[in-house]
């Protein structure tokens, strides 16, 4: 790959006609402009989020960052919508679809019924945050660390984004950012 980079960086190269010089000069200016769109947009979710009090409580959350906490306020509201926070995981497809045979309950995979995107985007943000609140000594790593220990670690960035959708929305629900407290119910 940096062999052909290396053609496209010298102009005094002859493997390289005059006219594919200017269609690669084009394409390069087309990638900084969106570069430029994209660090525009990213700079308004940012004046978003700092502006709206709920997104700055949830970007208080580990695993969710300004793209998140938009996504999340846009989506879900003020939560009163959800009677707990099993519902509001279970609304975006992060709790396990159940089979009931002879009246003894299965655990399949997850349901993925709901909202794609915030879904995806938390089990993103599970991930990035894992190895951290795995170091960490609280409830919220215990627990994580105790459930690493009996599963894969897929299932345990799943059942980490499920537990920061149900940690987002008790903040939604109420006045103050993240508890530490709230992430050991």
């Amino acid at each position: 790959m940096e062999a052909q980079l290396a053609v496209f960086a010298d102009e005094d190269d002859p493997r390289l006609s005059p006219r594919m010089r200017l269609l690669v000069e084009d394409l390069r200016a087309e990638w900084r402009s969106l570069d430029e769109r994209i660090a525009a947009f990213d700079a308004e979710f940012v004046a978003m989020a700092r502006e709206d009090e709920a997104a700055r409580r949830l970007a208080t959350i580990p695993g969710v960052g300004v793209i998140n906490a938009t996504a999340l306020v846009a989506a879900v509201g003020d939560a009163r919508s959800f009677g707990r926070g099993r519902d509001l995981a279970a609304w975006l497809g992060l709790t396990p679809r159940q089979a009931t045979t002879g009246g003894k309950p299965r655990l399949l995979g997850i349901s993925k019924r709901g909202n794609r995107y915030l879904r995806a985007n938390l089990i993103h943000g599970a991930r990035a945050v894992l190895p951290r609140i795995m170091t960490q000594d609280t409830p919220l790593g215990r627990w994580v660390r105790n459930l690493s220990e009996r599963t894969h670690k897929n299932v345990v960035v799943v059942a980490l984004a499920a537990k920061l959708a149900r940690i987002a929305w008790a903040v939604l629900r109420k006045e103050h950012g993240f508890d530490p407290a709230i992430a050991a119910a």
